[in-house]
């Protein structure tokens, strides 16, 4: 295979694949990316850090041709150029696998990684090169296996054979690890480092997690609020040192370690007392009924996909238990039952012992069951209603009928939630729509924990948050643990369920395919469950 490096033999080889200097891109009155200067190089991966918000995306939508850059310059092989859309990119040697799968399912492997092409297709031709690309990258792929037959990780492999097509130069990877098991990011790891090593390519990895940034890269660039706030060689950084500068202030990777993606803090190894939530697992577990019991869940798709399979899960009164799992296997169903959003076709849920009709309108909150929803915009708020109506939504939730409303009485609420809370916003009647994202999540939550609930279900409570909104979740999710609520946490970061969680079960193909306490789990072991394989 060729490469648009050694092709051109006119470039100096200390010239960088991609410079940038002073990229400005402004979209009204938010700056997303301000002044920056970065540089890819052939034979390296070069580690893109910085949490939701801090331009990450913004910079490599620009070099993939999606965004046009208000200011700046951008040279490709030292060369200026002007990329006008992801078409002339391709033609520059620029490709990217993206965080959000682009493939038809309906379609075959090969058919995906040729469509869009204008040349007569050859489908034996098209096959041969799929297996070419991917035995040369160590991918196993399968060229006639349908999309939707396959697994995440076998997905990516495939968004990756498609991007490598084109044999671009230059390989940008957005939040490449979301979807995959521990195993399946440490075999993509292995791939980049094949193509830079061997092919000469330049990689940019973009990402929020340190552990994935320092084991994988070689150099590192670190943006916050649209600027680059430091860039250096990986080996000469460690945790501590990306954290601070990620989020601008002094971090304590014990505390923090799930919201930075931080396996195990690499100072003090040692998991600090505070961090078991809700005390004793082992007295919990020896105590009374717990505060939900799933037994015998099943429930199946319009399309006759079963989404559940006879799913048995207890949560006890001052617990966390997380679930684990590679999106997609059940878990968005589970929490639908739990909201009262879908009827199950088996099983029974109980609270409290008591049994609860699922799929009524109102049954779950009725029980006290609070939900923290994955999409807090589609099922957790309204956008167009003030602040104070939001957090008075909570009534509703809890099947109790709103009647007339007093409106000072629900102000005054409002504002002592607001100041408990540290809600930023303009006063109980600003419209919700004006929070930041963190600021409504911490109104979903002040809502829910304020109807006294027995369950509290939280389904990626930190998705799309900055750290010091995961954090301030973190600890309440840890206080309502210790107040006495069973709490149910669902998310697709297992750092964050490694850090919370007194238990973890582990979810695959709609069933629960393995139980442990914290203290007992590794990575490894969660991965192979996570991945559907016996641990």
């Amino acid at each position: 295979m060729t490469t648009h490096a050694t092709a051109d033999a006119a470039v100096p080889t200390d010239v960088p694949a991609v410079r940038v200097r002073g990229l400005v891109k402004r979209y009204g009155a938010v700056t997303a990316c301000d002044g920056i200067d970065i540089d890819l190089r052939p034979g390296e991966i070069h580690g893109v850090l910085g949490e939701n918000g801090a331009g990450k995306s913004t910079l490599m939508k620009v070099l993939i041709g999606l965004v046009l850059p208000d200011q700046g310059r951008v040279e490709v092989r030292g060369r200026p150029v002007v990329i006008d859309d992801p078409q002339e990119a391709a033609e520059l040697g620029i490709g990217m696998v993206h965080q959000h799968f682009s493939l038809v399912n309906e379609l075959r492997v090969w058919e995906n990684v040729v469509l869009g092409e204008r040349r007569r297709l050859d489908a034996g031709a098209a096959r041969r090169r799929v297996r070419t690309i991917a035995e040369h990258h160590g991918l196993d792929v399968d060229p006639d296996a349908r999309v939707e037959d396959l697994t995440a990780g076998q997905r990516q492999r495939v968004e990756i054979v498609k991007c490598l097509r084109r044999d671009p130069e230059i390989v940008i990877f957005d939040e490449p690890t979301s979807v995959l098991t521990p195993q399946e990011s440490e075999h993509l790891f292995r791939v980049l480092r094949v193509a830079v090593e061997r092919d000469g390519r330049a990689v940019a990895l973009v990402s929020h997690k340190l552990d994935e940034i320092l084991r994988a890269t070689d150099t590192v660039t670190i943006l916050r609020r649209g600027r680059v706030v430091g860039s250096s060689l990986t080996d000469d950084t460690d945790a501590r040192t990306l954290a601070q500068a990620m989020v601008g202030r002094p971090v304590s990777l014990r505390s923090e370690a799930g919201a930075l993606g931080v396996v195990a803090d690499p100072i003090d190894t040692e998991r600090p007392p505070d961090a078991v939530p809700g005390g004793a697992p082992d007295a919990v577990s020896a105590g009374p009924a717990p505060a939900l019991r799933v037994t015998g869940a099943r429930s199946v798709r319009g399309d006759g996909k079963v989404v559940l399979d006879g799913i048995d899960l207890d949560v006890h009164a001052g617990e966390i238990v997380g679930v684990a799992g590679v999106e997609g296997n059940g878990q968005t169903e589970l929490v639908e039952v739990l909201s009262s959003l879908r009827r199950l076709d088996a099983g029974t849920v109980e609270v409290d012992g008591r049994p609860v009709d699922t799929g009524r309108a109102g049954a779950m909150g009725a029980a006290r069951v609070g939900v923290i929803p994955e999409d807090r915009h589609d099922a957790g708020c309204v956008l167009d209603l003030s602040v104070a109506q939001n957090l008075h939504l909570g009534r509703l939730a809890a099947g109790r009928p709103l009647g007339r409303l007093d409106h000072d009485r629900m102000r005054a609420a409002a504002e002592r939630l607001i100041d408990e809370y540290d809600i930023s916003c303009a006063g109980p009647d600003a419209p919700f729509r004006s929070l930041s994202g963190g600021n409504q999540q911490r109104a979903v939550l002040a809502r829910e924990l304020t109807a006294d609930p027995l369950v509290l279900v939280a389904s990626q409570p930190t998705h799309g948050l900055d750290v010091g909104a995961i954090e301030f979740m973190s600890e309440r999710l840890r206080a309502a643990a210790a107040s006495g609520v069973a709490v149910l946490l669902v998310s697709s970061e297992l750092e964050e369920i490694l850090h919370l969680s007194d238990r973890i079960v582990v979810m695959f193909a709609g069933r629960i395919v393995g139980e442990m306490r914290r203290d007992d789990a590794d990575f490894e072991r969660i991965g192979l469950l996570m991945a559907g394989a016996a641990a």
